[in-house]
């Protein structure tokens, strides 16, 4: 789409930039079957055809649900899942089209964007990864799996669409550090995310400013600046929850676990420890 409309890209441009792609770190089966499809035109391109509501088996929803039951965060795939959603509804949004107005959907600076939306894509799908490794993780812990990661990221390596060339890159994370908390946190991982950071956020921005709508990319920038902040404003959500119903907070200079509660009506505001 950013390619298509952003650029204003023929598909047999684009096939060829997927099959390129596909010869280098974004080697992966989903990345060689876009170049074929891309590639196929009869009266026009194919897949310009093909009506723009994606079907789902349920697959994505049943991991965003473990995922909130386990408690570990994969809003990339929730981004993905409801992105379908949307798109299911082709003639309200063909109405909302007619009503709602946004900017011209067309990227002002072309030159080296193509480069920028090759290292959006490469650092989404490590973020993407990140995300559902640490929901195995989570789930192992909870229901008292013996898992080995880096053997899972390997057996993916053949007869599964998500199999990839990095894939292998996983899998040595794993064996180097069995108990990684986050595949983001692994010196390799953390330095190509480091390299393709600059055309990330180049790629994202540029979207919102054309008004093209990039839910996957712009959800795993926003889990990456969240993962790596010393402090977010969950804080105020703490003191907002103690306010209306006393949920009770921790504080920074206290050892976690310990709780307080404060009576933010009262003149004094006065805190308590509650045990």
């Amino acid at each position: 789409h950013l390619l298509a409309v952003g650029l204003g890209m023929p598909h047999q441009e684009m096939a060829a930039v997927f099959r390129r792609w596909n010869h280098g770190v974004l080697d992966s089966y989903l990345i060689e079957i876009t170049a074929d499809i891309l590639g196929v035109a009869d009266d026009g391109p194919r897949v310009e055809q093909i009506l723009d509501a994606a079907g789902q088996k349920g697959t994505g929803k049943w991991t965003v649900i473990s995922s909130m039951e386990l408690g570990a965060a994969t809003p990339l795939v929730a981004e993905a899942v409801y992105a379908r959603v949307i798109s299911a509804f082709p003639e309200q949004r063909a109405a909302a089209a007619e009503v709602l107005t946004g900017p011209p959907a067309a990227i002002a600076d072309g030159e080296g964007f193509v480069a920028a939306v090759h290292d959006a894509l490469y650092a989404s799908k490590i973020v993407s990864y990140a995300q559902g490794f640490a929901l195995i993780s989570a789930a192992a812990a909870e229901y008292g799996w013996d898992l080995d990661l880096g053997r899972i990221a390997r057996l993916w390596r053949s007869g599964c669409i998500i199999r990839a060339r990095f894939l292998d890159d996983i899998a040595a994370a794993f064996e180097r550090q069995p108990g990684l908390p986050s595949l983001l946190v692994d010196g390799f991982f953390a330095d190509a995310l480091a390299s393709s950071q600059q055309g990330w956020r180049r790629v994202v921005s540029a979207a919102a400013t054309a008004g093209l709508p990039v839910p996957a990319y712009a959800s795993a920038l926003s889990f990456f600046d969240a993962y790596r902040s010393r402090r977010l404003p969950a804080n105020l959500i703490q003191a907002q929850r103690d306010y209306f119903g006393a949920h009770t907070y921790e504080r920074v200079d206290h050892p976690r676990g310990r709780f307080f509660h404060t009576r933010w009506s009262d003149e004094d505001a006065a805190e308590t420890p509650v045990d």
